[in-house]
């Protein structure tokens, strides 16, 4: 095993795309991630689909792109820590571990001896992190939580989508995936304090604190201000121009970050008297003075390709960007130079599967990919054997009893 995080031990009781995430940053790290599934069920994610892993023969396998996502660097234990034999074996492989990340609904882990409080009396130098919708407390505690909602609660649709249209969620699920990275940030923070006083703790996430905090700039300026953002499509609030513009024959982005970068886009323009007027030569004028300048701007970009644009804005300095589909964002150089996909073997597939590689790139502990996601319960005999030594008949009776 490799990685900055070498010999920590997760529990990963989570489900979907929050807790999964954030388990697959720590596995990706070095963790060693035992994901925990219902037998015969496993994450709901698995079934999420099409598209579905295609077999040797062409055929769905039960591993869908979505699961594939959020999976990676993990080993699959499949256990019913509903029936009493199966949250005995959850106590002794828990003990065995540093984290445990859960995401169920309030309380439920409770009724089983599997709750925070239950755990730390046992395991004092664990760290438990809850990832739910609304948290631990609160009136809207015991809730169900999806990212739809946190997003639409959150305030981020409110800002997002056209002036006249509808309020727009994110492609992605992004209340989820930040969610998954600050129970990652929180996760490393706790373990740093249990390795320096002894003391784990619980985390715990909400889906809907996170949305709000990643409201960020624009929180900030109602916060401020105490006026309501409107929603201004793909237009900045306190920047302009710094929005998407059509071309004669597609769209760019020109996002002109101080008065420089404006006047340099005005040369190129052919409109040096706009970087001259006063209604425009600051970014606090352009901003007030938006709705003049961005139809004047709209009429200039409209006259030449966007092929056209980029060459220009990109020698002096402008910055500008294509707005590329998946199949272009993939065959991008630069993306392809920075390695952003990673093959990898799959039991069920014929050749190397593709996945979304990490981000981080380290010049001492680099990202190792150790593990493809994992089939269902593809390591419970592995996992049983290796940290609780339990025979072959043992496992055997564990799994006719369907504890495993």
């Amino acid at each position: 095993m490799t990685g900055a995080l070498q010999g920590i031990r997760i529990f990963d009781m989570s489900r979907v795309l929050a807790g999964p995430s954030c388990t697959q940053l720590l596995g990706d790290l070095g963790a060693d991630v035992i994901k925990v599934e219902r037998p015969g069920e496993g994450d709901d994610t698995r079934k999420w689909g099409p598209p579905f892993l295609k077999n040797s023969v062409g055929q769905d396998t039960e591993e869908s792109s979505y699961y594939l996502s959020a999976n990676r660097a993990k080993r699959s234990l499949t256990l019913d820590f509903t029936k009493p034999a199966g949250r005995d074996l959850a106590l002794r492989l828990i003990a065995q571990c540093d984290v445990l990340v859960e995401n169920y609904k309030v309380g439920t882990l409770a009724r089983y001896g599997l709750g925070y409080e239950a755990l730390h009396r046992e395991l004092p130098r664990l760290v438990y992190c809850s990832v739910t919708g609304f948290g631990q407390n609160g009136p809207y505690a015991t809730r169900p939580g999806y990212d739809f909602l946190a997003q639409a609660m959150g305030g981020i649709m409110s800002l997002q989508g056209e002036p006249e249209g509808e309020p727009m969620k994110g492609a992605v699920a992004v209340a989820d995936l930040m969610t998954g990275m600050y129970s990652a940030v929180a996760i490393l923070a706790a373990l740093r304090h249990r390795d320096r006083t002894g003391e784990g703790q619980q985390i715990d996430m909400a889906l809907l604190d996170t949305q709000v905090a990643w409201l960020g700039n624009q929180a900030q300026a109602y916060l401020t201000s105490g006026k309501i953002p409107p929603r201004l499509g793909n237009a900045h609030a306190s920047v302009v121009p710094y929005q998407v513009f059509a071309c004669a024959d597609g769209y760019i982005v020109l996002a002109c970050g101080n008065d420089g970068q404006f006047r340099k886009f005005c040369a190129c323009a052919g409109a040096p008297e706009l970087a001259a007027d006063a209604r425009f030569a600051t970014n606090a004028a352009r901003v007030v003075n938006r709705a003049l300048l961005v139809p004047e701007i709209a009429r200039l970009i409209a006259q030449r390709s966007a092929a056209a644009w980029i060459d220009m804005l990109e020698r002096e300095g402008v910055p500008c960007s294509p707005i590329n589909r998946l199949d272009q964002v993939f065959a991008d150089p630069h993306v392809q130079a920075r390695g952003m996909v990673v093959p990898m073997d799959h039991p069920d597939a014929p050749a190397p599967i593709a996945l979304l590689a990490n981000p981080i790139k380290f010049s001492a502990t680099p990202v190792a990919y150790r593990h493809p996601p994992p089939t269902l319960g593809e390591h419970t005999d592995t996992i049983l054997r290796e940290m609780l030594d339990l025979s072959v008949s043992e496992i055997a009776a564990l799994r006719a009893a369907r504890v495993v």
